[in-house]
């Protein structure tokens, strides 16, 4: 009897010491989930002070009848918003998705083509690679000013080299035309964007299993074949986050368009950034240029939404 009275209180002694150290940890600091939240909060901090509190404070404006040259402020609703929808809100919505289905379709397709072929494995393909990826290391603004000199319509490249072959009497101006221009920026984006799709591309077509092409060779499938079943297949997931990626960014882009066209001509190349700089720093009507956002950032969600959920289902 005295022998298990021992071993009961031994076993009892080694169960409280097994449950002694995360009690110990309690009290002598702080938990795993204060830990973590420690370890968050400065990034969470930076988030709520960069991105969220300027986004929400923009939106807050366009509530407003707020001006840039005349103090105060009288509270509206929703006001700035139906006179944004009231004017040109289906030309302004239809020219900003021109240009960012332009600009994400374009450098996709060259840059799957230029993957393609550098994967293949050519001679000389990492100097090329480097070359190739010249574009992309540029700032946007001095990409902008490049094709602003080659589409000169005085003394540009593109007229000088049109006069040498022959092709032209008389100089061209892209920049009269409404759709020559959104040619223009959506040519200069793409021009600027597809090493990075590239890259991308490249990196997805490295990893196709090998095995499973080997495997249609030996069926006797064909280069066609090949690609079609085990490639496309294989790479489902980087094209539909590349392009979703690219849509978002080139929605809200700006600095091109601005440097070579302005917007123009007569508004032609004008999508929300440029109509939401306008409105806020040259007609300085903040209530409107933050209707302006709250519209565009109701668009934005709906392809942010379609990523969020079928994202993960495309990736895997």
């Amino acid at each position: 009897m005295t022998m298990k009275l021992k071993e009961r209180s031994a076993g009892s002694a080694s169960a409280n010491s097994r449950r002694s150290p995360p009690d110990a940890v309690g009290r002598r600091g702080l938990s795993q989930t204060q830990v973590a939240l420690a370890l968050v909060a400065p990034a969470l901090l930076l988030y709520a002070v960069v991105l969220l509190y300027p986004l929400v404070a923009s939106l807050w404006v366009g509530l407003f009848d707020r001006s840039l040259v005349r103090p105060g402020s009288e509270f509206v609703g929703l006001q700035n918003v139906q006179d944004v929808l009231s004017e040109d809100f289906v030309g302004l919505l239809s020219r900003t998705l021109v240009f960012a289905s332009g600009a994400t379709v374009l450098p996709f397709l060259v840059a799957f083509g230029l993957a393609l072929l550098l994967n293949q494995g050519i001679r000389g393909q990492g100097a090329l690679r480097g070359i190739l990826l010249f574009p992309w290391i540029l700032p946007g603004v001095v990409v902008s000013f490049l094709w602003l000199w080659i589409f000169n319509p005085n003394n540009g490249v593109l007229n000088g080299a049109l006069r040498e072959l022959g092709l032209i009497e008389e100089n061209l101006n892209v920049f009269t035309s409404p759709w020559q221009s959104m040619l223009l920026v959506i040519v200069a984006k793409s021009w600027q964007t597809f090493p990075w799709v590239m890259v991308m591309m490249l990196a997805g077509l490295q990893a196709v299993p090998r095995d499973l092409l080997e495997a249609v060779s030996a069926d006797g499938g064909g280069t066609l074949r090949r690609f079609w079943h085990v490639t496309l297949p294989s790479l489902r997931g980087i094209i539909f986050t590349v392009l979703l990626l690219e849509l978002l960014w080139n929605f809200q882009h700006f600095e091109m368009i601005w440097v070579l066209t302005r917007g123009g001509p007569a508004g032609a190349t004008t999508t929300f950034s440029v109509e939401l700089y306008e409105t806020a720093f040259q007609s300085f009507d903040l209530g409107r240029a933050g209707a302006v956002g709250i519209l565009w950032m109701a668009v934005l969600s709906i392809p942010v939404w379609l990523f969020t959920k079928y994202g993960d289902r495309r990736v895997g």
